[in-house]
């Protein structure tokens, strides 16, 4: 039997990656200090914050809910564009998992591809941009790949972790199109992306999360 993650799983889950992206604060706020405005990390955790604070009113939710209350969260606690983005993915995960009382590997492709598809609409972007969604695009694309390959589920995860981290790598050796990364003459180029960075932490602590339980 695989892995089934639940509403509780995912509470934890939230209080798990605060903490990681709580300790990656002066590393995420010097990536970018150099290409942005600095308040990546600060945006970042205080919807990391809000979420675990709403910890007992997610507990008595279904998947679809909790994952409707983060969205409100992210819209009403995040600024700027990452808000508005992470809101919109999580609104649409909500909708993935209408009617689900777990997630299992399959289900959980299909809610990050939900909240992929979101993203960049409302983002009107799309990978190689040098954005968020660099890591969440080539994870999923390796997800993919493992699942049509028959892989074993640690082997999916463990692939799916990998290529988001190649995600946020490969935005070193992009040109912003987005952002104040965008207006500097070198276009960012030799920047890793911040946000591709917070997302790749974010699809680490997932799997890890998943390989403990």
């Amino acid at each position: 039997m695989g892995f089934k993650l639940t509403t509780e799983d995912y509470i934890n889950y939230f209080a798990q990656t605060k903490d990681v992206i709580d300790a990656a604060k002066d590393y995420v706020t010097e990536l970018d200090a150099t290409t942005g405005d600095g308040d990546h990390w600060a945006n970042c955790i205080m919807g990391f914050e809000k979420i675990c604070e709403k910890a007992d009113t997610m507990r008595g939710q279904s998947l679809s809910a909790m994952f409707k209350t983060v969205s409100m969260t992210m819209f009403s606690a995040v600024g700027g564009s990452s808000g508005a983005l992470y809101g919109s993915g999580y609104m649409a995960a909500s909708k993935a998992a209408e009617g689900k009382e777990y997630l299992d590997v399959q289900s959980l492709y299909e809610v990050y591809s939900a909240m992929l598809a979101e993203i960049m609409r409302r983002g009107k972007t799309g990978a190689g941009q040098k954005t968020m969604i660099d890591s969440l695009y080539q994870g999923l694309e390796a997800y993919k790949a493992a699942l049509d390959a028959g892989d074993d589920e640690k082997t999916v995860i463990e692939k799916f972790v990998q290529g988001a981290k190649d995600g946020a790598e490969a935005t070193r050796d992009m040109e912003a199109v987005k952002g104040r990364a965008s207006y500097r003459t070198d276009k960012g180029v030799g920047h890793l992306d911040p946000g591709a960075v917070t997302m790749s932490m974010q699809i680490e602590c997932m799997g890890k999360y998943i390989s403990e339980k």
